[in-house]
């Protein structure tokens, strides 16, 4: 299976301007919903916020990854998204957030999802990449480094 097979080019977030967890929830599904046809940008909100009631996404070391299921998605759906000034994400190590991979599986993923999530947060762990993701100058490189794939070069 290719890395992150569920991040397209067109997910990638080089900086997101949000300042609050909140905020930051509410642009990620904006930005969701313009990519996933059918499904509606508050739906994705509140799937979000009511997964962060439970615990928060915060797995530290200045990530996030919020996630959720929804009825109408058809496949897994990744985003990832650099936040331009850390935000407070109530994250397990107290630390401030800037990197958020958003990850949305259908309502019946059921082992997919799990195995989507424990993918993202193994890639996350790899010595050097978050360096890497904070050092990408922008979207192609970010996606590059996310997905093992050559940046493209300049024409």
């Amino acid at each position: 299976m290719p890395v992150l097979e569920f991040l397209s080019p067109d997910s990638v977030i080089p900086a997101l301007k949000a300042r609050a967890k909140k905020q930051i929830l509410s642009e990620l599904a904006a930005q969701a919903a313009r990519q996933l046809p059918g499904l509606d940008e508050r739906e994705i909100f509140e799937t979000l916020l009511q997964r962060e009631r439970l615990g928060s996404t915060g797995i530290g070391d200045g990530v996030a990854i919020p996630h959720g299921k929804l009825a109408r998605l058809d496949r897994l759906f990744g985003m990832v998204a650099r936040i331009e000034k850390p935000a407070d994400f109530e994250a397990l190590d107290g630390q401030p957030v800037d990197i958020v991979f958003l990850l949305l599986a259908p309502e019946n993923a059921g082992a997919d999802h799990l195995k989507a999530l424990a993918q993202v947060a193994r890639i996350l762990r790899e010595p050097g990449l978050l360096e890497r993701v904070r050092a990408a100058h922008d979207a192609s490189a970010l996606y590059a480094v996310l997905t093992n794939r050559p940046t493209p070069q300049a024409a």
